[in-house]
């Protein structure tokens, strides 16, 4: 596997300030009014959690983003996802991606930080949030990470252990049109994340018929996502099973969600194909992609926003940043795994 670039934070600390990580960028300046979002700010807390030795900056950002998802979520588990740059919510509670994505990062949180005090916020905020069932699989797929992060320190944890069940029997669905190995009409986004959830609750559910459905979706979806040699992913507007020829715009969200699906699969499985998909992710981001262009900024660390026709679209902001983050992540870890 070709070295994935050193992680460069700066431009994700630039984002950031007090009350967590600005949403949106008008190329590398953050776009303040836009404010902020519990969805970026999970992502934040999941690729600090990931980081084996964090900065002190990156530590102060946790410690920032668990505070502002615990103000996101309501005494009943659910999660509000818009917040002004004053710092006022608004919007309704609900048990969409920003809740699931609170279950990933609280989840990955009590697994691995360092800090007792942060496990342990992290710990009751998972406890609170995953009593909280939604009807939209993505959600489910999120929130499922975090749970099977948990049970990696707490095998015991009955809260973990039924959130899982729970996804497991949302996820397993009929493919109903032929040769189209997906369990919906359409590619979306964030695709791979259902395969990889699928994967992490068979194996904690011990139901290999789950995990050989979400080994062979994530073929599936890797094999569409390649187009000679690159990868050429879902575009915003989705893919059907009739493609019509569309392929932008990509977004970075679907590469990183390829590359962290294909990484577990190789954790799971040992099969070099597997490391193989990290790879063209990594490479998504170096260029090799359908225009040829790199897609992030190497000297600031800011992530494109979106493959077009014509190249990247230059704004840098969280969502894009935090995908290229996560992906160069995935790739270190071969590398540690390998020394």
């Amino acid at each position: 596997m070709t070295t994935a670039p050193q992680l460069n934070f700066h431009h994700l600390l630039s984002l950031s300030n007090s009350l967590g990580t600005f949403e949106h960028a008008k190329h590398a300046e953050a776009r303040v009014e836009h404010g902020y979002c519990t969805d970026d700010v999970a992502r934040v807390m999941v690729v600090a959690m990931r980081e084996p030795t964090p900065s002190e900056e990156i530590a102060l950002l946790a410690d920032t983003s668990l505070d502002f998802l615990r103000r996101a979520q309501g005494p009943e588990g659910l999660c509000r996802n818009r917040r002004d740059s004053f710092g006022r919510w608004f919007g309704e509670e609900s048990s969409a991606d920003c809740w699931g994505r609170s279950i990933w990062a609280f989840g990955t949180t009590a697994a691995r930080s360092s800090d007792p005090d942060l496990k342990e916020r992290a710990r009751v905020l998972f406890a609170r949030g995953s009593q909280v069932r939604s009807t939209w699989p993505r959600s489910m797929a999120f929130a499922t990470l975090g749970a099977a992060e948990v049970l990696t320190v707490d095998p015991s944890n009955d809260d973990a252990f039924n959130l899982i069940q729970a996804t497991a029997k949302l996820l397993d669905r009929p493919e109903t049109i032929r040769g189209w190995h997906w369990s919906e009409e359409r590619l979306t986004y964030a695709n791979a994340v259902l395969p990889e959830a699928m994967l992490a609750a068979g194996s904690v559910l011990g139901d290999g018929g789950l995990v050989d459905t979400g080994l062979r979706q994530l073929r599936w979806l890797l094999d569409m996502a390649s187009l000679d040699g690159h990868l050429s992913v879902t575009p915003v507007s989705g893919r059907g099973q009739y493609f019509d020829g569309e392929r932008f715009d990509q977004q970075p969200i679907e590469v990183a969600a390829l590359a962290d699906a294909c990484a577990l699969a190789h954790k799971m499985t040992g099969k070099v194909e597997w490391s193989q998909g990290v790879e063209l992710a990594v490479q998504w981001f170096l260029g090799a992609n359908d225009v040829g262009s790199p897609m992030f900024e190497p000297d600031t660390g800011g992530g494109f926003d979106g493959l077009t026709a014509t190249g990247p679209n230059l704004n840098q902001g969280a969502e894009s940043t935090l995908a290229m983050l996560s992906t160069f992540q995935q790739a270190h870890q071969f590398e540690l795994v390998r020394a």
